[in-house]
């Protein structure tokens, strides 16, 4: 069973009807002691880095997850669910995040011609063979929407970047622990072919 994580942000019914879209079961989970048994988990996210690591806190959630990818279990994080596994954001001030991948969450610098948040549809420029994007289109185009990256310390957690006047991480991966800046669950067939490798791990 995959648990999809709710501590009060993100694009929870989505991720699941994607799931369902699939055949796949997925469950919203709202209490910390619903998530001991998760299979699969889903860390999706969307708003303020710190009212979601505070909500996560506050609501016991941190501990499941952390033992989750500790077991090595399967888990993916979604747009902030991503940054939230880094050490650090700079998102309005400093936050300390779950410090599963050495790192910090940035935002875009401003450039001449690109808004911030950066919000459309890019491809992605995959680094090497991944479970999680086996079997997608050279150019597959996927739904962005964030003003904030991530800059991991460790590049061979790296699983593909985007370029958006400057090349981001948009795609990390490491044993079986996955996240990606864009929304899989906005992003259509491609995304549905995403999220149904995640099932299949």
């Amino acid at each position: 069973m995959i648990k999809i994580v709710d501590y009060g942000m993100g694009n929870l019914r989505s991720v699941q009807k994607a799931f369902e879209k699939l055949g796949v079961p997925a469950t919203i989970c709202d209490r910390a002691d619903q998530l001991a048994d998760a299979e699969k988990m889903v860390l999706p996210g969307v708003g303020a880095f710190r009212d979601a690591i505070s909500e996560l806190r506050q609501k016991g959630m941190v501990e499941p997850v952390l033992a989750h990818i500790a077991a090595g279990r399967p888990l993916l994080g979604i747009c902030l669910g991503l940054q939230l596994l880094m050490d650090v954001s700079y998102e309005d001030g400093q936050w300390e995040g779950l410090g599963v991948i050495p790192g910090k969450a940035v935002r875009f610098e401003d450039r001449a011609g690109l808004k911030v948040p950066h919000m459309g549809w890019n491809s992605l420029e995959v680094a090497g063979r991944q479970p999680l994007l086996e079997g997608l289109p050279a150019e597959a185009h996927f739904y962005f929407v964030h003003s904030y990256y991530v800059v991991p310390e460790d590049e061979t957690v790296i699983a593909a970047r985007t370029d958006y006047g400057e090349q981001f991480v948009s795609v990390i991966a490491r044993g079986n622990l996955f996240a990606t800046q864009f929304h899989p669950e906005k992003s259509q067939r491609v995304g549905l072919k995403l999220l149904q490798n995640f099932a299949e791990l």
